[in-house]
């Protein structure tokens, strides 16, 4: 029998989790179809009871719908309610649904697997403080870095974002201009300006030796925050691609209990984005 998966966002076509799911179901031998469905913006409680009552047995959510996933699940993970925002729902065995936030998982599986970076000792500074950020700051705290300093255009945002995570690690809150004279290890880009080709209002000299930058946005080519960090002596530099694979592998192995070799498959979407955006030159 074929088990039922697919992604909820608004837009979706741009979603890669079709070719990602589909890519473990192929290596694990699981026998799962996985398709995308946009949504309409007041739609997702309907969409979503339509398709578990159709047979359905678990859905990526993606923008706008994080927080609508939230309420609706009826049992959450401790890291989706610290995260606030659900990426992920599963049905369960009693024919409730579980809601999951697999992001933060996948972007640390990301640094310390695939990329070999450290986080454990480190100084991390992380840009931005919305919810991608808010998302990933439990299992990153989990890895005990020396301290995690948020910071944000709108300080309060920053203050406030680390006040609620200040039980698990040492956070602080500050502004960009804040930054001026601090040094870090690790940097992650966890603001969506990437998107728009910017950068964040950046001061010199934040990067200690051997300092490595990540940003949460992937692309065919490096983002703008990438070609900084390279122009500022990074040793190392990565984009979001890996965590996207491992946030989806670890909802593959919630629904399905194996855990699918990831490496091939970010090669293979890296391979996928390059031929695009060869494809779209004139």
């Amino acid at each position: 029998m074929i088990d039922r998966y697919a992604v909820f966002g608004n837009p979706v076509e741009h979603s890669k989790s079709p070719q990602i799911h589909r890519a473990f179901a192929a290596q694990t031998g699981e026998g799962i179809e996985y398709d995308k469905q946009s949504v309409a913006p007041d739609g997702f409680y309907r969409a979503a009871d339509n398709f578990f009552a159709e047979g359905g047995k678990g859905l990526n959510i993606t923008v706008p719908f994080k927080q609508e996933a939230y309420g609706y699940a009826a049992r959450l993970t401790t890291r989706a309610r610290h995260a606030g925002a659900v990426n992920t729902l599963a049905l369960q065995n009693d024919g409730t649904v579980l809601g999951d936030n697999t992001d933060g998982i996948g972007m640390v599986r990301d640094l310390l697997e695939n990329l070999n970076w450290q986080i454990k000792g480190r100084k991390v500074l992380v840009l931005g403080a919305g919810g991608a950020v808010r998302g990933v700051l439990e299992p990153l705290l989990e890895q005990l870095p020396q301290h995690v300093v948020i910071t944000n255009r709108t300080l309060a945002k920053a203050l406030q974002l680390a006040k609620g995570f200040a039980e698990m690690g040492y956070l602080l809150g500050c502004d960009y201009e804040m930054l001026e004279g601090q040094q870090f290890d690790l940097i992650i880009n966890g603001t969506s300006a990437s998107l728009a080709a910017q950068l964040p209002p950046l001061p010199d000299g934040l990067l200690a030796d051997q300092a490595c930058c990540y940003d949460m946005m992937y692309a065919a080519q490096p983002t703008v925050f990438m070609s900084w960090a390279k122009q500022q002596g990074a040793a190392g530099v990565a984009d979001g691609l890996g965590m996207l694979v491992e946030q989806a592998a670890e909802s593959f192995r919630l629904w399905r209990g194996i855990s699918p070799n990831t490496a091939p498959v970010i090669a293979e979407i890296r391979q996928m984005l390059v031929d695009q955006a060869c494809s779209d030159t004139p």
